[in-house]
């Protein structure tokens, strides 16, 4: 754990709690909290430890939060603990607790609240994943940017992260993107052939016609000039050109997809083909293991109620027993034709995570893959003996707004609104910091008129403003007591403890619980609990910063009172430090001066 106030003072209660019920449990002990309160007027934090030792001890809650706030009382640093409610303890402590912060902050720079939660845990956050049969459009976005901003989260609370990308080479989806890209190629080496006559030879239809796949189509005619359309007196795609069509628009929509997430920020480390899985027999191995368990029959499944899936058939199939590990029903791994279903290849892809050594895998899907779950977790308890979880992060749609009106989009038509156009349009940050400002699972809507409006309402805007204020004042502090004064080893010599308005407490407040934000928010797989943070700092500050207008002695550059600027200064600095801190995880950019 960090070095974070919360988890000290936390340390404290559970001390006394030991004394006042010396028989609790080291169980009872871990699920101990110290908590913000919601009100001020209930003291700073709150515990929940008389409530959890009730049991145990077999006394009253309320008698025990009353023993245990007594004990509190003697701790260094509380002024005040009280019993409250059916058995909380509410705690207020000394201004300088809260003044004793900033140095720490200063020391730290970004990196504060970083922490040790993870322990070095090798987790492997799979997001985007998206097929590479178009240019990334906004249905893709807020995955890639909840991933993201996901991985840096659990890489600041300590954990070993793997960012993971996989690519769905394989399959049907890719096969018609080989077809269309063959149609481009024969349009740039000038074939007679019209769009309806070709999409007459092509299984299933032509179904990607977006004109992004026009210059790929000419790339392949200037690589092999007529060669792919010579040997055949159909032009559909001869069969010996087929693999190295196909292979070639992937790669060139990956490098396409790639340019397109380095420019929301996004990046992995890891890309994995789904094509080079099956190649290299996991998928097999995978269905082999569970084989190996008694884990496989021959059934055929009841029809579902309603739209029947993909992998449904009224013949018999080789099932997957996954009501054994919590799902629903079991599942087909292999059709009646001998070939694996789409889930039997997932499961050879999560094989490959787990054995090249992830100790937890999450994944990012959308929330179209919410009936998807439950079977897969079922096969990665299977796999790994219950030993690797699988956790699903899933992402609602977002509706793009513009002029109040819905952007619809198409991929297949090629009609939609490419990652790109919307980059263009709203900037990099407002697109990262608007993804991550609801829970991931919650619908939204991105309205383009609001993410780019100057106005506290916009909490990009009212995140990156307060971050300028602030670099304002430092810049001002530099100018009044020269560049040494306001150094962080300068600043962390200040003297504080004329930081007591209740602006400055609840300012110093907020900063203190960073930490604690950092590690309850990776815990919980929750990034935009980051983004709520920062905007509840911001307002603390920019309410301070008000404060300031109508009371000279709040006012951060006071040119009779040197050491009380100081502290201000210092605080304003660990302000600036906190929000570079909580942006950083965000992708997001601290703005130096508002334009």
């Amino acid at each position: 754990m960090s070095d974070c106030l919360f988890q000290r003072y936390r340390a404290h209660v559970v001390d006394v709690l030991r004394r006042v019920v010396p028989e609790i449990g080291d169980e009872v002990l871990a699920r101990v909290e110290l908590t913000p309160t919601r009100d001020p007027a209930h003291g700073d934090m709150a515990t929940n430890a008389a409530l959890l030792a009730a049991k145990p001890a077999r006394r009253k809650p309320a008698d025990i939060a009353a023993d245990l706030a007594t004990g509190l009382r003697e701790t260094p640093g509380i002024t005040r603990a009280e019993a409250a409610g059916p058995g909380f303890v509410n705690i207020t402590f000394d201004p300088a607790v809260f003044q004793s912060v900033i140095p720490a902050v200063l020391g730290a720079a970004e990196a504060y609240g970083d922490s040790k939660l993870g322990a070095g845990t090798r987790v492997n956050v799979e997001y985007v994943s998206c097929n590479p049969t178009g240019p990334i459009h906004v249905g893709h976005c807020r995955g890639a940017v909840v991933g993201d901003a996901l991985a840096s989260l659990m890489q600041k609370a300590g954990y070993d992260i793997t960012r993971e990308f996989y690519i769905n080479d394989a399959g049907a989806q890719v096969a018609a993107l080989a077809w269309a890209t063959y149609w481009r190629y024969l349009q740039a080496i000038g074939t007679s052939l019209t769009e309806d006559e070709f999409d007459a030879l092509v299984p299933g239809g032509l179904q990607y016609k977006g004109d992004y796949l026009i210059p790929i189509g000419q790339a392949l005619a200037e690589a092999h000039g007529t060669t792919l359309a010579e040997d055949d007196a159909r032009p559909a795609i001869p069969n010996r050109w087929f693999t190295l069509v196909r292979e070639f628009a992937v790669a060139r929509m990956m490098e396409g997809i790639r340019e397109d997430l380095a420019s929301l920020g996004v990046s992995h480390g890891v890309f994995t083909s789904e094509a080079k899985v099956l190649a290299d027999g996991v998928t097999d191995r995978a269905i082999g293991e569970l084989e190996s368990k008694g884990l496989l029959y021959e059934g055929v499944l009841e029809p579902p109620k309603g739209k029947l899936p993909d992998d449904w058939e009224a013949r018999p199939q080789t099932l997957f027993r996954s009501t054994e590990f919590g799902d629903d029903v079991d599942r087909p791994l292999r059709k009646s034709d001998g070939s694996n279903t789409y889930f039997a290849n997932d499961i050879g892809y999560h094989l490959n995570k787990v054995e090249r050594g992830e100790k937890v895998l999450i994944d990012v899907l959308g929330a179209d893959h919410g009936g998807y779950v439950s079977r897969m977790k079922a096969a990665v308890r299977a796999l790994t003996n219950s030993q690797v979880p699988l956790e699903v992060v899933l992402c609602q749609i977002v509706h793009i707004v513009r002029d109040g009106q819905p952007v619809k989009m198409s991929k297949r038509a090629g009609t939609f609104v490419t990652l790109r156009d919307l980059l263009n349009e709203v900037g990099r940050d407002a697109v990262r910091f608007t993804m991550l400002t609801r829970k991931s699972d919650a619908q939204m809507e991105f309205d383009l008129d609001a993410v780019v409006a100057q106005t506290r309402d916009n909490p990009v805007f009212y995140v990156q403003y307060a971050h300028a204020r602030c670099r304002s004042v430092l810049r001002a502090a530099e100018e009044m007591l020269g560049a040494e004064a306001v150094t962080p080893v300068a600043l962390s010599r200040a003297v504080l403890s004329d930081l007591t308005a209740d602006v400055e407490l609840a300012l110093l407040r907020r900063i203190a619980g960073w930490p604690r934000t950092v590690e309850s928010a990776a815990l919980a797989r929750e990034p935009h609990r980051i983004a709520f943070s920062l905007g509840d700092l911001a307002a603390d500050f920019h309410a301070l910063w008000n404060r300031g207008r109508d009371d000279a002695t709040l006012r951060f550059l006071q040119p009779d009172a040197p050491e009380a600027t100081l502290a201000r200064v210092a605080l304003v600095a660990a302000t600036a430090i906190t929000l570079r801190s909580g942006l950083a995880v965000m992708g997001v950019e601290p703005v130096e001066e508002m334009r």
